[in-house]
């Protein structure tokens, strides 16, 4: 059973997360440890920050937070951002960047989003061969919501409300929403989703693409594997060509006449539709002509038929195409 909803009136969940430029460390010490987690309790003391988890490793820091309708994560990351930086330079002397760009935010669209979010932070130094459990990383706000160690000025309160009315069913049901490990798919897909990596393929106009993907884009990436988005692409196209009922294990490059015309059309709708990538990479992984391609996916999208496919949800295009490569595993 999920834990209780728990209503923020009036405030927006965010994650936002940096992270480290190569060859910087954002923990060189213990005393830099500290002061960055300090400065994140600090920047929340403002009238409707609400800081509710924090992870803080060598290359990556991030921060679970609600905010009033009128702040932004921006506001939040300038306060962070600018100071770390400058202490980071400080036990590194090394000429360069900081962080790898800028920060990176995604709105929590609900409380069952948020507790999605804890547990893949609670998660990710075991998935990055840190710790072997997510309680025995000592930089995080999982000790302290769990009562494992001092406060220190961080509240752990807004958090465990989200998982119980009293501190010790909360702490009960948190550990339990902790206890099952997120597959590698998961812990993929969140990465995508949270921008710490990259979708790449071999459909790019040079011999390797890489770029940004969410939501359905990065399940599919995700469900895809080691195939990146040309294996996307491809779980795009089983979709499609059970959606019309194509069966034996034939390719829409290999068809000809209108049934392969209109599939590769419907694939070419999907992909650009979810941002997986542009009608020109669909053009090349189906090795047809971009000019071609796009005049049949603007054909594809006023047909009747044809509406009704690409209407369908993306969660559940992405949904049902991930089965369909999780059964031929």
């Amino acid at each position: 059973m999920d834990p209780p909803a728990a209503s923020h009136p009036g405030a927006a969940g965010w994650h936002i997360c940096w992270q480290a430029a190569p060859g910087r460390d954002l923990l060189a010490g213990d005393s830099l440890v500290e002061r960055i987690r300090a400065r994140l309790i600090a920047a929340h003391r403002k009238q409707g920050r609400v800081l509710l988890d924090y992870l803080l490793m060598p290359t990556e820091i991030h921060v679970v937070a609600t905010l009033a309708q009128d702040d932004s994560p921006g506001d939040v990351a300038r306060t962070v951002a600018n100071i770390v930086a400058r202490w980071v330079r400080e036990l590194q002397a090394v000429r360069g960047p900081v962080f790898a760009g800028r920060y990176r935010a995604h709105r929590l669209e609900s409380d069952a989003e948020l507790r999605s979010d804890v547990r893949m932070l609670a998660w990710r130094p075991v998935a990055l061969g840190v710790c072997l459990a997510p309680s025995h990383y000592p930089h995080s706000a999982l000790r302290t919501t769990l009562g494992l160690r001092r406060a220190m000025g961080f509240d752990a309160r807004p958090l465990l409300e989200l998982f119980g009315d009293s501190v010790p069913a909360a702490r009960s049901a948190l550990r339990k929403w902790l206890a099952r490990r997120p597959s590698a798919t998961e812990m993929r897909q969140w990465e995508l989703s949270r921008g710490l990596a990259l979708a790449v393929g071999t459909v790019g106009p040079l011999p390797r693409m890489a770029r940004e993907v969410r939501g359905a884009a990065a399940m599919l990436v995700a469900a895809a594997g080691s195939e990146g988005i040309d294996g996307a692409l491809h779980l795009l196209e089983r979709w499609v060509l059970a959606r019309l009922g194509v069966r034996g294990g034939v390719r829409l490059s290999e068809m000809s006449g209108t049934t392969g015309a209109r599939g590769r059309a419907l694939v070419g709708c999907l992909a650009v539709d979810i941002a997986l990538c542009p009608a020109a990479s669909v053009a090349r992984y189906f090795d047809r002509a971009k000019a071609t391609l796009s005049e049949q996916m603007t054909a594809c999208r006023k047909r009747p038929p044809d509406q009704v496919i690409l209407k369908t949800p993306m969660s559940r295009v992405a949904d049902e195409a991930a089965a369909l490569a999780a059964r031929t595993r």
